[in-house]
């Protein structure tokens, strides 16, 4: 209770509240990406379900983490030393989650570029075990995503309601988001092939600093919004085409 009252009284608490805030939807926007590519591939009427369990499972494991801070405190504590470098259990569930992304995201541009079809775990001739396999995936991500996002929250404050109502505000910008953005991805090809290669960043990104290499998530998600901007205006450039535009008079 005292937390909350610091929030209602003390300008440095919404401070902290505002910036804690701004970095979570950022550490989402990564969780969101691969729930939103992954749930485009099961069939139409089961997408939204998968997204809403996705989102949902995303909150309850931040709220759980946070209401096991001790524990998650200890996550950072080196287990053992090799390459010079002492491991942590974080780091461990870094690279593991981090070599995921990039085998998925491999593996799914591949599944995009090669014309000849093939088994896939989201083949939807067999719709049940696709759902099941999409939900396991999202549950595995979402928990290297969570320790990721309450390790930054407990690293910026020790106020606990600060970091809990920052984290229920991410999750619901998450949830608001995430139609409209599987939409887009969906209706837009080539954003697919973008959004897995931020995957395939991202997931660089997390095994690096598994190994104890410090990369700033500034120079990531400039180029990620470098990129993003850039596939806007192809798109808005191959609208405007298939409209055709006007011809000109010659002079």
């Amino acid at each position: 209770m005292e937390g909350f009252a610091a929030l209602a009284t003390e300008p440095a608490a919404w401070a902290a509240l505002a910036t804690l805030v701004v970095m979570e939807v950022v550490l989402g926007i990564d969780n969101l990406i691969f729930i939103s590519i992954l749930s485009n591939k099961l069939p139409e009427e089961h997408r939204a379900r998968a997204r809403r369990i996705g989102i949902g499972l995303a909150l309850g494991l931040r709220l759980l983490l946070l209401a096991s801070i001790a524990w998650i405190i200890q996550l950072t504590q080196p287990v053992f030393e090799a390459f010079g470098h002492g491991f942590s259990w974080r780091d461990m569930i870094l690279i593991a989650g981090g070599l995921f992304l990039v085998w998925k995201a491999t593996k799914e541009i591949h599944h995009n570029i090669d014309p000849a079809p093939n088994d896939d775990l989201f083949d939807t001739k067999s719709v049940g075990m696709g759902f099941a396999a999409a939900i396991g995936q999202i549950i595995l991500l979402d928990l290297v995503f969570s320790i990721d996002s309450i390790i930054t929250a407990v690293g910026m404050t020790d106020n606990i309601a600060i970091m809990v109502v920052a984290v229920v505000t991410a999750v619901s910008v998450m949830l608001l988001a995430a139609t409209p953005l599987s939409n887009f991805i969906g209706q837009n090809p080539t954003v697919v092939m973008l959004a897995l290669a931020f995957l395939m960043l991202i997931g660089t990104t997390l095994i690096a600093e598994g190994f104890g290499a410090h990369v700033p998530k500034g120079y990531i998600y400039a180029a990620m919004a470098f990129s993003a901007a850039v596939e806007a205006l192809n798109i808005f450039a191959r609208r405007r085409q298939a409209r055709g535009s006007p011809t000109r008079e010659p002079a």
